[in-house]
């Protein structure tokens, strides 16, 4: 499986939209600040429109859809136009599909076992969710430490922000990392889309500054 575009960008904003009509503003002020890469979750009923309007509009962006399931979301989200997907899970039929259909798919991990199914199905960059509430970067260090030979690399999502994002993106197994942080549910909400390009801002000049060891 190619999933070489979720190893370009090295911070993912993760979103969570309400409206169709906040994806581009939100988009637009997370590009303005330096981050080109986001997951849009399917955790409303409004997401697959938010994908297609970003994508219309803003097609620099590099779409995620997150939180995918099903065959039918995977179907759904690229007919959307989305450009990758993720979801918490490893689900050996959605990494089928999303192989079948040609979409860059991560699977979730949050085990040893769980990394054995999704290599075992193809899959060298997984999502590590939910990364702090899991034991953070020293848990993932030592249960990634029996696959590192096999070239497999991890994007943490699930507890990162602007205080501890450095600390991951500086171990070589972290490909990228997620966060929420950068425009919360709560900032696209009261659309304060100048908080979200200064997160945005601040999480780029903090990920261009790390090195890997």
């Amino acid at each position: 499986m190619d999933t070489e575009i979720l190893t370009q960008h090295r911070v993912i904003a993760v979103l969570t939209i309400d409206s169709v009509e906040a994806a581009v503003p939100v988009t637009r002020a997370l590009l303005e600040g330096g981050v080109a890469a986001m997951e849009l979750t399917l955790r409303t009923p409004f997401a697959i429109e938010a994908i297609r309007a970003v994508k219309n509009e803003a097609p620099e962006m590099k779409v995620g859809a997150g939180t995918v399931l099903t065959v039918t979301q995977v179907d759904d989200v690229i007919a959307a136009g989305a450009d990758f997907a993720v979801a918490p899970g490893t689900n050996p039929r959605i990494i089928q599909c999303c192989a079948d259909r040609g979409i860059p798919f991560g699977p979730g991990v949050a085990t040893p076992s769980d990394i054995e199914i999704a290599v075992e199905n193809g899959c060298r960059i997984l999502k590590y969710f939910p990364a702090e509430t899991l034991g953070g970067l020293k848990h993932l260090k030592n249960m990634a430490a029996p696959y590192r030979h096999l070239g497999v690399r991890f994007i943490p999502l699930g507890g990162i922000s602007a205080q501890n994002m450095r600390v991951y993106l500086d171990e070589a197994i972290i490909a990228a990392i997620g966060g929420s942080w950068i425009a919360s549910r709560a900032l696209i909400q009261h659309e304060d889309w100048d908080q979200i390009r200064l997160n945005a801002k601040e999480a780029a000049l903090l990920a261009d500054g790390a090195g890997t060891e």
